[in-house]
This record gives structure tokens, sequence and C-alpha cells, in this order.
């Protein structure tokens, strides 16, 4: 497998759904236009490609300087496991460097994952919930 890692693209919004569709990312993916818009407004988006098969996928919102929200990674079904999802986790942390955290609400059935790739969880978080 000879996969490659781009920071200067964004997928075509049919790519990612279809990603998300396939990872079981819950995200609204009958919405071609929020996929699109949640993309455009993203500081940093890192893809895993083999040839032209979008694998996996990082987007985040970030101020280079303090904070990095980290707010999906999906990785194909099939290509899970295989150190994709730690690795883009890893690009993300090397392009906004050293002077910034990174954070992420993780779905309930990652819980266990993030550990793994060397995230610690936290407790003292607070959230709003989206009405959509």
């Amino acid at each position: 497998m000879n996969l490659s890692y781009r920071s200067d693209l964004i997928p075509d919004p049919k790519q990612i759904i279809e990603l998300y569709n396939n990872a079981g990312l819950p995200r609204p993916t009958t919405d071609i236009d929020r996929i699109a818009k949640m993309y455009e407004n993203s500081d940093l988006v890192i893809s895993a490609w083999d040839q032209n098969i979008l694998v996996g996928i990082s987007r985040s919102i970030t101020d280079w300087v303090w904070c990095c929200y980290l707010a999906d990674l999906a990785v194909r079904d099939n290509y899970q496991g295989k150190g994709i999802g730690k690795k883009l986790i890893e690009i993300t942390k090397e392009k906004v460097g050293n002077l910034s955290t990174v954070m992420l609400l993780s779905v309930p059935t990652a819980m266990d994952y993030y550990p793994k790739v060397g995230m610690e969880a936290i407790d003292n978080g607070f959230i709003i919930k989206r009405k959509e």
C-alpha cells in the first residue's frame, strides 16, 4: 500500500460524504452544501489517499498558536487498523506546532481509540449542543 498524505487540497464534498458514510462517522451526509461549508471554513485539512481513493481525512479549526480543535477524523473501514488515523493526527500536530494543544470530541464508538494513539482523556470540558 503506497499512501500519500496531502494538506494542499480539500477533497470534493462527494468524496468526503462517501468516506464518512463508509467509516460510519455521524455527520450531515445528506446535506452536501453543509459538508462543503464545513470544509471551506476549516483551517487545516489533511487527507490520506491510495492513488485516487480518499481513504482518510482530518479536519481542524485552529488559531495556530494556542489550540487546535480536531473536528473530524475518518478512515475508510477496510483501511482501519493500518495507522492512517494516527498518521493524520501526527501530521495535524506537526502542522499546528508545539504551541498548540490538539483537542477533540470523540464519537462514543471511538473512545477506546484515542488513548491508543497518544491522546489523553480529560474531564474539564463543556458543550452547548447544536439544534440541527
